[in-house]
């Protein structure tokens, strides 16, 4: 009875001091009972006592300052652990990107097409006002390259006719380009435009940005019409005179030299411009403005070396025959069939390709104008073609 009645007291002191302090219970929490540092004893009274033994008294408390220091710190780290698993979300997964700035970006694009939007009445009004005042600018651009169009795409048909060209429709189209020329420079007789073919600078000073870019377009245009007019002139010469692919020949070469040719016209005026008046803009800018006009220059030149090597190479051809194969005898014209495979007619001046295909002279050196193959067996004959054989003119708007 004794016995039991000291283990009921044992148990509701040990309860007791559990509630009254923490650390005594974490303490027997790691010290539990049957240890050596944790005896329980009966007084005389029949009371139960803790012995504990000095020398271990301070260090259990130290050992309960920090287990309440390590379970707040393990509190502490379930607690922000948990809370980066809510942010991380289910599966351990990384939180998405915030995309606020794409947000921003759209929002300030759709800014700007409202504002866009609500402006667009004015801008019409500011265009409606600067086509106006360069209404005849703008005109004279536009018939200048509808003219040069269907001169260029005319001289093309009437390349690819051959013998059954329009001598008449030649002749109106030579007719139409040099009177639209004299049209032109008639017109704008008080700025000397044509100067600017021959290199000098026309009557416009001082020459703004505008002004140059006039002088440039309508000098290209010009030689363009020039270009054309001497192609016009080849294809009325008589056949006799002159076959077909000499023709082909001409042509290159007259457009060889019209690009060179134009590739230069731009230079003087550019370089009045960027240069400018020492008088009227400054030293600092007339300084400027002579850095800005060398680096054109070395510019220019680079360009105009590329387009050098393209014109000796045209003139080469030009002086040159060019041979694609040897001269076919009657035997081979006979096992060929006496039938030339492009013009459906008997051989004339028949020529052995190296592919053993046998064609007239005259019909293969039109196809050669456009191809680098045989038209039969796809064999390569020619390292590389000549251009602008066919009559054609450079769309290309020199204005630099």
């Amino acid at each position: 009875m004794q016995k039991e009645f000291a283990e009921m007291h044992s148990g509701t002191s040990q309860q007791h001091s559990l509630a009254l302090n923490g650390s005594i219970g974490e303490s027997a929490m790691l010290h539990p009972v049957g240890t050596p540092d944790y005896r329980p004893q009966c007084s005389k009274e029949g009371e139960v006592q803790i012995q504990m033994d000095a020398s271990e008294e301070p260090s259990n408390r130290r050992g309960s300052g920090g287990a309440r220091s390590n379970s707040s710190h393990s509190h502490s780290h379930s607690h922000s652990h948990s809370h980066s698993h809510s942010r991380e979300g289910p599966a351990g997964e990384r939180p998405e990107p915030d995309d606020g700035e794409p947000r921003n970006s759209f929002s300030e694009l759709r800014y700007i097409l409202r504002w866009l939007q609500k402006s667009l009445p004015y801008i019409l009004i500011l265009c409606t006002k600067l086509v106006f005042q360069h209404s005849l600018g703008i005109a004279v651009g536009v018939g200048l390259c509808v003219t040069f169009l269907y001169a260029n795409r005319a001289i093309i048909n009437q390349v690819f006719l051959q013998e059954r060209r329009s001598l008449l429709q030649c002749a109106w189209l030579l007719g139409f380009l040099t009177g639209s020329s004299l049209l032109l420079y008639d017109t704008f007789q008080s700025q000397s435009l044509y100067y600017s073919l021959i290199f000098l600078p026309p009557n416009v000073d001082p020459i703004g940005f505008w002004d140059a870019l006039w002088i440039v377009g309508i000098a290209d245009f010009i030689l363009k019409f020039v270009c054309l007019g001497f192609k016009c002139l080849v294809l009325l010469v008589p056949l006799p005179l002159m076959s077909f692919k000499s023709r082909g020949q001409w042509y290159m070469i007259i457009e060889e030299v019209s690009q060179f040719h134009r590739s230069f016209m731009p230079l003087p005026v550019w370089f009045r411009y960027l240069i400018g008046n020492k008088e009227s803009e400054g030293f600092m800018i007339w300084t400027l403005g002579i850095l800005l006009s060398l680096f054109y220059l070395i510019l220019k030149l680079l360009e105009v070396y590329g387009q050098w090597s393209r014109f000796r190479s045209a003139l080469q051809s030009f002086f040159h025959k060019q041979l694609y194969g040897i001269a076919a005898s009657q035997h081979q014209c006979s096992d060929a069939g006496e039938i030339c495979p492009i013009c459906q007619a008997e051989f004339r001046e028949p020529v052995l390709l190296t592919c053993q295909h046998i064609f007239c002279e005259e019909c293969i050196s039109l196809w050669f104008n456009r191809e680098k193959t045989c038209p039969l067996c796809r064999t390569v004959i020619l390292d590389h073609v000549q251009p602008w054989r066919d009559g054609a003119t450079s769309t290309h708007l020199q204005v630099y």
